[in-house]
């Protein structure tokens, strides 16, 4: 389809005012997925004719005066890691290649309830254990934008998947970064909310202290809508706060004016690339002629924050997978083995302490940072995207190196638990894209998303396809 919607919220309206049906637009996805997918391998698996069916249901609903709900008749595509006994969910493992979880994830329901349409699986790293998109089981996802280059990851084929044009929106994991990151070099928007702002029932688990489950859309308001029909409590997540629930895009066209954005003077920017810097510098002084104001903070110790993030994640992925590395060692890449095997290795009371200093360090975050400004910002990324060979590193000593470089800047606000959300703000000199992260105290998703909308209301980068989408 030459005219069809760019955006999921626009898609939505064209579905409600009937200027399009979501066969029509399942189909055009299909077909996209179909001439891309080779190049891009961001689909596992595509559910073609389960998808055409639920489109054709959303046709007949609509047609008989039912609306399903905000998302009514269109195209999304989930991440290979919420369960459904109806469909495999192997999370990008051997492993778990044909397991079939025995209930329906939260969130996919709940997408489902909204009227979306699922197209299929998509590609991760194994076990969302990576920030590259490697994956020795199903081979590389590659970034649209040029596919010599990362796709990031874990959620790696979310981020190329709505970069290019073969989903309107979708949903990924964040333990360290793994939706923020796929979002910023994709060119995508992603979202980390909260801790317990979304149930992750259902869910594939990493490590039950730091997961979050989150939207990756190509603007503020898709995200909004998209964060609307799946956050709240759930009786099947006990994690899953009791908060009520905003209307996320009623605040969208408010704007920034005296709004305050700290930029951090110690970690954060501390070795930039120079072209990363430049288009980080031109977003903010956008947002400050848009009438915010940015203020210099120092964030209290960013760097111990990373370790004690690694501290928990780590213990608690390798007790997740203790039983199959210890029966199937085979089965496991070698980045994703050695990995979880330091988790063995990190002794319980480093553990424990970890857990137990963490309500504290949020709290002195939280007064220490927000005094000062209203929200944080900070690169997404603080080099520019790597390429997959300089990233394709095994299991090895480099690997290390490789995953601090890119979950830094991102990685402690999972120890935090505080939503994150990063947007694109143009090209590196590459052509690749560059992200800047927001940060926002607890339960702050509402403002974060503000601020994303202001910046897209006065730049149209987010409006620039990848050029493997004019394929």
């Amino acid at each position: 389809m030459n005219d069809a919607p760019d955006t999921l919220v626009s898609a939505a309206a064209a579905l409600a005012a009937g200027r399009v049906s979501s066969i029509e637009l399942t189909r055009d996805c299909l077909e996209r997925v179909a001439r891309l997918n080779g190049t891009l391998n961001c689909f596992l698996r595509v559910e073609e004719e389960a998808a055409l069916a639920a489109a054709a249901a959303a046709d007949a609903a609509r047609a008989a005066g039912r609306r399903l709900g905000p998302l009514h008749g269109v195209p999304i595509a989930l991440k290979d890691m919420f369960y459904d006994p109806a469909r495999e969910t192997g999370s990008g493992s051997q492993v778990r290649a044909g397991f079939h979880g025995m209930r329906v994830a939260t969130v996919s329901a709940r997408l489902a309830a909204a009227g979306a349409v699922n197209l299929g699986a998509l590609n991760m790293t194994e076990f969302a254990l990576g920030p590259t998109g490697h994956n020795v089981h199903h081979g590389a996802c590659r970034n649209p934008w040029n596919p010599d280059y990362i796709a990031g990851g874990s959620s790696s084929g979310a981020g190329a998947a709505v970069a290019a044009r073969l989903a309107y929106g979708t949903l990924g994991s964040d333990t360290g970064g793994s939706i923020r990151g796929p979002a910023a070099v994709n060119g995508v928007l992603g979202l980390k909310p909260t801790y317990g702002r979304v149930s992750r029932a259902g869910a594939m688990p990493l490590s039950w202290s730091c997961d979050h489950i989150g939207p990756l859309a190509r603007t503020a308001a898709d995200l909004a809508r998209l964060l609307g029909v799946i956050a709240g409590q759930d009786p099947a997540d006990p994690t899953a706060s009791r908060r009520p629930v905003p209307d996320y895009e009623a605040a969208l066209d408010t704007g920034v004016v005296g709004l305050r954005i700290g930029i951090p003077g110690n970690f954060y920017f501390d070795g930039v690339d120079a072209d990363v810097q430049r288009r980080l510098d031109a977003a903010l002084a956008t947002l400050a002629a848009a009438g915010a104001v940015l203020v210099p903070v120092e964030v209290p110790d960013p760097k111990s924050l990373g370790e004690l993030s690694r501290a928990i994640v780590y213990p608690e992925a390798a007790a997740a997978h203790a039983h199959w590395l210890r029966s199937r060692p085979g089965d496991y890449s070698p980045q994703v083995h050695a990995r979880l095997a330091s988790g063995v290795a990190i002794p319980a009371p480093l553990y424990l302490e970890a857990l137990q200093l963490r309500p504290r360090l949020l709290a002195g975050f939280v007064d220490s940072v927000y005094a000062r400004c209203d929200v944080l910002a900070t690169p997404t990324l603080a080099l520019r995207v790597p390429t997959l060979a300089a990233t394709d590193v095994g299991g090895g000593e480099a690997m290390w190196a490789v995953i601090a470089a890119l979950v830094r800047c991102v990685a402690p606000f999972n120890y935090l638990g505080v939503p994150a959300l990063s947007v694109p703000v143009g090209p590196d000199a590459n052509g690749l894209p560059v992200g800047l992260q927001l940060v926002g105290r607890p339960f702050a998703e509402a403002l974060l998303l503000r601020v994303a909308a202001a910046y897209q209301r006065d730049s149209d980068w987010h409006e620039h396809a990848p050029p493997v989408a004019a394929f």
